[in-house]
């Protein structure tokens, strides 16, 4: 089936065409009448999608205009949550629902309280500034889990120039009493992250790799162990010719990739089975930097596309925070 859509038409017809099966084990979430829908357009790069069920709401970062914005899903209406944002990336919600946040800008991991104030959670380590937090995952025992590789520190268009004093590595934090430990310091530059179901396994995106032709572009996962460690680092699969970005599980153990820069036939997501096997694409116009799972019952797959928010429902439904 050809994959090809004019995404300037606003009727689909189903089959939409954007949703491919690359192998029969995906066939089951594609529903045929179900089609990529372009929510919003306007951001410059869009990332860290994070959905409120209790509030019936997503928001997601806009690093470059230095803003989290928010979709109601009732009106469809966006809004702007958050400005500043501090050059805000990657977002999840802990274990009592509140917001984690991944600051560019102020190099720290933050969390917005009930009320809607904001306490810092981590902006250091051995008494060295963090180089710029990227993504977050949260542990059921309320640890978190986020990357560093500082991008936001590379550029002023994502936050601040600024020199590296730490390595480029996974952090595990307790939110409780401030104390962190490396549990990856071997990639290049972590970028996004995700627990598998059960959370045995954690998955793990190197977006540091050269672009030359021909090299790997390697997701990696390892075995959690004790909830506290973790194993031997093993090649999950690999995304050549372009590069992953945010990831997510689903409850059957799929890993959902956003992934770009390379274009027509590869930009979207890339669904891959618990084997490595790459299952199922959905290919968007643009390159898709990170996703999440969302609606009443965590079967819409929102995707954020640098320039805009898309959506689909499919038969998979994310992993609950619980």
């Amino acid at each position: 089936m050809s994959t090809e859509r004019k995404w300037d038409d606003s009727i689909v017809r189903y089959p939409d065409p954007a949703i491919e099966v690359l192998d029969p084990r995906f066939g089951k979430y594609k529903i045929g009448n179900s089609v990529v829908e372009r929510l919003w357009s306007g951001s410059r790069w869009a990332e860290g999608p994070v959905w409120f069920g209790d509030g019936g709401y997503l928001l997601w970062s806009d690093i470059p205009n230095n803003r989290i914005l928010k979709w109601e899903e009732s009106t469809g209406e966006v809004s702007v949550y958050r400005k500043p944002s501090n050059y805000s990336n990657g977002h999840a919600r802990d274990r009592q629902g509140r917001l984690i946040s991944c600051e560019h800008g102020t190099r720290r991991v933050t969390r917005t309280e009930y009320d809607g104030t904001v306490t810092v959670l981590m902006d250091n380590f051995d008494g060295k500034p963090l180089n710029a937090p990227n993504d977050v995952a949260v542990h059921p025992d309320g640890h978190i889990w986020f990357t560093d590789p500082g991008y936001g520190i590379m550029l002023n268009y994502e936050g601040h120039i600024a020199e590296f004093e730490l390595p480029t590595c996974v952090y595990r934090l307790d939110p409780d009493t401030g104390a962190a430990t490396v549990v990856i310091d071997e990639l290049e530059k972590p970028n996004g992250i995700c627990f598998s179901p059960d959370y045995e396994k954690l998955y793990v995106v190197d977006t540091g790799v050269t672009h030359k032709e021909g090299t790997p572009r390697h997701l990696f996962v390892y075995d959690v162990i004790d909830g506290e460690r973790l194993g031997k680092q093993e090649v999950f699969c690999d995304m050549a010719p372009g590069i992953a970005d945010g990831i997510r599980c689903d409850v059957d153990g799929n890993l959902w990739a956003s992934a770009g820069w390379i274009g027509d036939g590869y930009d979207g997501v890339h669904v891959f089975a618990p084997d490595g096997t790459r299952i199922g694409q959905i290919h968007l116009p643009e390159i898709c930097a990170n996703l999440c799972f969302g609606g009443v019952k965590r079967n819409r797959l929102f995707m954020a596309g640098s320039q805009s928010l898309y959506s689909v429902y499919v038969e998979a439904q994310g992993v609950p925070i619980s």
